[in-house]
This record gives C-alpha cells, structure tokens and sequence, in this order.
C-alpha cells in the first residue's frame, strides 16, 4: 500500500488510469471488479473475457455498475471503452489484441486455458498478475522465462498466501535477517474430502465444490508454498511437508523445527494445522548479528535462535490494486519464480486406482497434491498435480501411493505437457 496509494492518487488525478483486462468472472475475479471499480482511483475495469458473457452481466449488476456492453467485434471495443462503458467478450484473440489494456488479471483456476492464454497475452505485448497459483506452481518458471524473453510482465498477485508470505520474507530479509521458514497457517487438513463433501461447504460461498475440495485436501497449500519454494529457493523438509499440529500461538513454535535440517536444506516451505493467528501466515529467521539479537529480546522476540514474524490474515482481492501497481509502475513483481523448478506438486491417490480410472485433476475425487522436492520428482519421475487432470491409470494404484508418470496414460496433442518438459532443462 506505501508508494502505490500515492502513485494512483497522481494516475487519477492526471486521469491516466491503469486500464485492467479482467479473465474470468468467478468469485475472486467479482471481488477484484469491485475492488477496482468501487474504491480504487486511477485504476479502471476495461474489459472481461468470459466463456459466458451473461456470466459477467450477472456478477456487473450485482455490483451495482451499469455501464457495459457485449460484443465479440474487436471494433467495437475503442468505442466501448471511450464511451466509459466495461467491454464485455467471449473472444479471447479480440481481447488480448485490444490495445486499450495496460496490464490482464488471470484468476481461473485452469492451468491448460491459463497457459495458452498467458502465452497469447505475452506474445501480443500484455502484462500479466496472475492468481492461479495451480498455474504457477506448476509452470511458473517457463512461463516466467518466457515473459522475460518477450519483453512483458508476470507475476502472481497479493493477497493470497503466496503472496503475503513474500512480502514478510522481503521485509524480514531487508532486516539483515535469514529466513528459515516460510509458513501457512491452516485451520484443516483431510486429504480425502471430495467435492461430494465440499459442496454444501461451496454452496455457501458461491464457489465450485473442486475449488472448496481443493483448499480441504491440502492441495491449495501444496501449491501455494510450492511457489514461495520456487521465489525462495527454499525446499521442503518431506514430502507432504512437516505440517505439524498445535493449538496455541504460531510464535511458541520456533522451537519445533530441526535448525541444523533447514539450515542445510537452504530454508524450508510448510504449513501448520490449528495455529493462532489463523489464518495468516508467518516466516521464522535467525539473526546472527549479536546487536541485533539484544534488540529483539528487547523487542519482545525471544532469544532465539529463530525468531517469529508473522501476518495475521490474508486478504484475497483487496490487495489486487497495490499488485497490479507494482508490476506496472514500479516493476515490482509480487512474487515470480527464482529460476527453475525447486518444488513441484505431485499426485497421490485418494482411492485405490485400477486401470482404465481417468483422473480428475484438482480437487476431484480420485486424487491430492503433495509437495516433494523437484530433484526427487525427476528421480522418482512423479506425475505433477497440475497435469492430471485426463490422465488415465495404466497400472494398479493404492490409496495414498504417488503416481508416476510410467503410470498413466496422458491426454494427446496438450500445451502444458510441452511446457512441462520445456520447463524442466531451466538451469
């Protein structure tokens, strides 16, 4: 929020408004609307891209915003647009050649849309925040490598855990501290919900029942820290990661990590179940400079050797105007991926698989997401998570054992397994 308010105080009060290109109309993407449109000067809704564009009307007039209008005729939008009216379109190629967007917002979910599209936006010149962090997680290093390459933008947006565990990683490092956990405060873990248990949970919120069996299987947080991994470097201390369970206060758990372990592992991403402050997030460092030390016990810090920071809460897409401002005024990426893969996603049975069983992605019924360390998913040549979903079983598969990729049989003629393999010679 520091330099960001001010940078769009001075883009209103010029009236050159960052204009936003909106991918989707789902949840997150209705709270991004209204957040830009309702309470964000010098930014602006230009356009939304839905399959479905009665969809976007729906989501438009329950914010109360009145002014737009539907066309799949890339001539109409200049108009549109100078008429102060939102362009709404099912066309993806219009949108992305509209010449009258700074920066596209991402938040679908999908990972094999989100790649070809991300690829389309960067090819055509557009900036991208992204909140899909299936996508991410699972190419974000390619993809990243690619915008670079083509003289664009990327970054996963604030708000989310990702994000939010960056920017206290950043802060704490700036301090002269080293970061050795970078934690998620979860409130549950049950690796076998199914969107058959989640959908009354989902109903109430007005989300898809996969998305609410995502964040309950512990999928969402094998994601989300395997991109802090890939920004950091860091790695996980065991497949699934640690997850320890405790219920009193994040700050008393500095205790329960092997020091010497992180420290050899380079730091380490994981998650704690039942944990106050819930549900923030939190990252452990050691100070090693003996004046510092006596400034946090001073500060009420402990004694070390780790001490905890730790963010309260996380805010979702209240935070979409501040990450899109520091991609494009400040070149400040929220959070991109350090080099090549660090730590991927694999996938683990929810149920005996047989032969012939086709797998249903993220937040289905027949499988979970674990974190495991990219050189063992190479050596132990496990299936990622994000490339799933149409996979069929080829061989017998018992609850709870990983996949591999000798194990199915994948989909033909799909991008993201190109881009996978692509991504994989990233040195």
């Amino acid at each position: 929020m520091i330099l960001t308010d001010k940078a769009l105080e001075k883009r209103a009060k010029n009236n050159k408004p960052i204009r936003v290109g909106m991918i989707g109309a789902g949840e997150m993407a209705k709270g991004m609307i209204n957040q830009i449109f309702h309470y964000t000067p010098g930014m602006e809704v230009t356009a939304i891209y839905n399959r479905t564009p009665s969809r976007v009307e729906t989501v438009l007039k329950s914010l109360n915003i009145p002014d737009f209008e539907h066309s799949n005729q890339y001539k109409d939008a200049s108009r549109i647009s100078s008429e102060g009216k939102i362009w709404i379109t099912s066309d993806i190629e219009s949108f992305l050649s509209f010449e009258g967007l700074d920066v596209v917002v991402e938040s679908t979910g999908s990972i094999e849309f989100g790649a070809a599209t991300l690829l389309k936006a960067f090819e055509k010149g557009k900036h991208v925040l992204s909140f899909n962090a299936e996508l991410d997680s699972t190419l974000g290093p390619i993809l990243y490598k690619k915008s670079k390459e083509l003289g664009v933008k990327y970054s996963l947006g604030d708000g989310d855990q990702p994000g939010v565990t960056m920017n206290l990683y950043r802060y704490v490092k700036g301090m002269g501290f080293e970061p050795r956990v970078c934690g998620n405060i979860k409130g549950m873990l049950d690796y076998y919900r199914t969107p058959a248990t989640q959908k009354a949970f989902a109903d109430s919120w007005g989300m898809q029942p996969e998305m609410a069996t995502n964040f309950a299987d512990g999928t969402k947080v094998a994601f989300e820290q395997s991109c802090i991994a890939n920004a950091t470097g860091m790695k996980v201390a065991k497949r699934g990661m640690l997850g320890i369970q405790y219920d009193g206060h994040v700050d008393d758990m500095t205790s329960m990590f092997d020091l010497e372990q992180i420290r050899s592992l380079g730091g380490i991403v994981d998650f704690v179940i039942g944990s106050k402050p819930s549900p923030g997030v939190f990252v452990f460092a050691e100070a090693k400079d003996p004046y510092s030390v006596k400034y946090l016990r001073y500060g009420k810090l402990g004694d070390g050797p780790l001490y905890s920071f730790y963010v309260p809460f996380h805010l979702l897409f209240f935070d979409i105007a501040s990450s899109i401002c520091r991609l494009i005024d400040f070149d400040d990426p929220v959070i991109v991926p350090k080099n090549g893969p660090v730590v991927d996603v694999i996938t683990v049975a929810k149920t005996d698989l047989k032969p012939g069983d086709q797998l249903d992605g993220i937040g289905g019924f027949r499988a979970y997401g674990l974190c495991e360390n990219h050189e063992t998913v190479l050596q132990e040549n496990l299936l990622p998570m994000g490339l799933s979903a149409g996979c069929v079983i080829k061989n017998p598969i018992k609850k709870d054992q990983a996949v591999t990729l000798a194990d199915v049989e994948f989909p033909q003629g799909r991008l993201i397994d190109r881009l996978w393999w692509e991504q994989n010679k990233i040195k």
